[in-house]
């Protein structure tokens, strides 16, 4: 496969794109990160999100520690070509390192942040 599709993309000035992972079969956003060219590269060829981890500063394949993986099911970039759009299968249900199906977990209601979503497994039971 040519990796002509990559310079396609708009990519920021540290080499990076926002990924907005999306959970296939309900439309629900799960979690939000960057990718490198590398990491895309990665995710299209392995068939799983791999990402690239800015506090860490190093490639990082989503589930490596959890077991939590994202089965890549469409890959998608938006109109301005500076979004991807992962639509993905959750393995396990959870994708927030809380413990939680999503990362978007907490609501504004009357001006303070309400959690709306339980905690699905104890992150001390996820990350040993």
């Amino acid at each position: 496969m040519s990796k002509d599709w990559l310079a396609e993309i708009q990519w920021t000035a540290d080499g990076l794109v926002p990924v907005i992972a999306q959970q296939y079969d309900t439309g629900r956003v799960v979690m939000f990160a960057w990718m490198n060219p590398e990491s895309l590269a990665l995710s299209v060829s392995e068939g799983f999100a791999v990402y690239w981890s800015r506090s860490r500063q190093r490639l990082w394949r989503k589930g490596e520690e959890s077991g939590h993986k994202q089965k890549i099911i469409d890959i998608q970039l938006d109109c301005d070509a500076d979004v991807i759009l992962l639509k993905i299968d959750q393995h396990g249900g959870i994708a927030c390192h809380t413990g939680r199906h999503s990362c978007f977990y907490r609501s504004l209601t009357d001006g303070e942040w309400q959690t709306t979503e339980p905690v699905l497994k104890d992150p001390e039971h996820i990350y040993k």
